[in-house]
């Protein structure tokens, strides 16, 4: 499992214009292959009176599998566009597929390939990217004299929590990097002057949203 990537942030869709055609960016995430073309043939169906739906994916941790669809359109102006723009953005497990209704004027290879860019591009923008990060969730257990100092604590250390039980004594359930589970076992050691009992649980992505700098 890879310790970190990108990937979109929802299902969704974006439509821009363009010398008067119109450009809807339809983007998922898509974990398979199987799951990509299911996709890509549901909007197919959707926009069956489409002058062209033009489709692009990638998935894998090592991106194994990169397919490019022009669906009609002029050889290398469509997908391959689409397909540029998730590997520039360092996506993983993403589908594309932009629709096209022809709008009377041609754009020529230079044009389709600026504007199927674009339409991705705007897409994913209006859709959202997030960073999914290996995290392990840590249960933390102690008495209620330290709920206050330690909720306090983690959240200034930037910390997510998941969940707080409130028996008999508390236990609090944070998200954790898999990098920094010892050190944080040991902060929290250290904060609680040993009055805490620590056990690690399952290993999840934790999803943030990313913005780009």
């Amino acid at each position: 499992m890879l310790p970190r990537y990108l990937t979109v942030k929802q299902t969704g869709e974006h439509e821009i214009a363009i010398q008067r055609s119109r450009f809807i960016a339809h983007l998922k995430r898509a974990a398979t292959e199987t799951e990509a073309q299911e996709f890509i043939q549901t909007i197919k169906k959707q926009h069956w009176d489409a002058t062209h739906n033009c489709s692009a994916y990638l998935i894998g941790e090592h991106d194994q599998i990169q397919k490019a669809n022009d669906d009609g359109e002029p050889s290398g102006t469509a997908g391959v566009p689409i397909l540029e723009v998730l590997k520039k953005r360092k996506l993983k497990d993403t589908v594309v597929v932009v629709t096209r209704y022809f709008g009377g004027i041609k754009l020529g290879a230079g044009g389709l390939i600026r504007a199927y860019g674009k339409a991705t591009s705007e897409g994913l923008e209006a859709v959202g990217i997030v960073e999914r990060k290996l995290s392990q969730i840590i249960h933390a257990k102690f008495d209620y004299t330290w709920l206050g100092k330690i909720e306090k604590e983690l959240r200034a250390a930037d910390y997510k929590i998941k969940e707080i039980h409130y028996l008999d004594t508390v236990e609090v359930e944070t998200y954790v990097d898999e990098s920094q589970v010892q050190a944080f076992m040991d902060w929290m050691i250290e904060l609680t002057n040993g009055q805490c009992s620590l056990e690690q649980g399952e290993t999840v992505y934790l999803e943030e949203d990313y913005v780009r700098e």
